[in-house]
């Protein structure tokens, strides 16, 4: 009994044709579109990881100055 995917699941409900065509090894005709959106993708991951890292970046330049803040109130008491 062949094993069935999550993303087969997917597929076939966002399309059927496509699906079928894909188990049966037809190529698809719009490579050149299939490309771009991958690359599309690279690009959109690289961006949202980078925001990552600054956000945290931001987060922790935050938390040292308020720890840099506390420390000078309290030696001024």
């Amino acid at each position: 009994m062949p094993i069935i995917r999550a993303s087969e699941i997917g597929s076939y409900l966002y399309c059927r044709r496509a699906w079928r065509y894909r188990k049966e090894g037809v190529e698809s005709e719009n490579q050149a579109e299939l490309a771009a959106g991958t690359e599309l993708h690279r690009q959109h991951g690289r961006k949202t990881l980078s925001a990552l890292l600054w956000r945290t970046l931001g987060m922790i330049l935050l938390l040292a100055a308020i720890l840099t803040l506390t420390a000078y109130c309290a030696a001024q008491l």
